[in-house]
């Protein structure tokens, strides 16, 4: 990391709690948790932001346009942490690296797979987006209001992931399994076929 967080021993009030937290829910304290200790409320922001989403989401479908717009920002810490739980919750470790390498031709149904990559074209290039994009999605099935939950899922987690890729933030050693995940696709903006 490039910045020095706040050390466990040194954190006091809410981010004592914080700390706390992480270590009861996840027996140990996340280095995205350490990074924020410097600006805790930007974290409880961003973890409101979170559960907003998840509300209205489906939980394996949020985990995909996150993973999706993770691999198009290059944010290894985002793909292993995200692909951990798309793994533990959804699908063996070969369908996971079959979506990671290439999510269009990984079985998925076409709902996902437009959905992954309208997450994906929005972390990368969000001017690009046209009104097809949105009309495909609603061909698909999804509302409105279920196509702009995609879209906020991708821009915040633009937010995230250049966050910690900006301050040197890795992958924690619980995401050992999943760390190099992306290696899997190496550089996606070289990928034929991926936008």
């Amino acid at each position: 990391m490039y910045v020095t967080p706040v050390a466990p021993e040194n954190a006091t009030g809410a981010l004592h709690a914080l700390y706390e937290g992480e270590v009861a829910a996840k027996g140990y304290i996340p280095n995205y948790t350490r990074l924020f200790s410097l600006r805790p409320e930007a974290y409880r922001a961003w973890r409101q932001l979170v559960t907003a989403l998840n509300g209205t989401m489906e939980l394996r479908r949020y985990e995909l346009a996150t993973l999706a717009a993770a691999e198009a920002l290059h944010c290894r810490y985002c793909v292993a942490a995200h692909g951990a739980v798309l793994e533990s919750k959804f699908y063996d470790r070969s369908q996971l690296e079959a979506i990671v390498r290439d999510f269009r031709n990984a079985g998925l149904d076409p709902l996902d797979v437009a959905i992954m990559a309208f997450a994906q074209k929005i972390a990368r290039h969000a001017y690009e987006v046209t009104e097809a994009d949105v009309a495909e999605l609603r061909t698909l099935g999804l509302g409105d209001a279920e196509i702009l939950d995609v879209a906020l899922t991708a821009s915040a987690r633009s937010f995230f992931s250049k966050t910690l890729d900006a301050m040197g933030c890795e992958p924690d050693e619980a995401l050992a399994g999943t760390a190099n995940l992306l290696d899997l696709v190496g550089s996606s903006e070289t990928q034929p076929g991926r936008g």
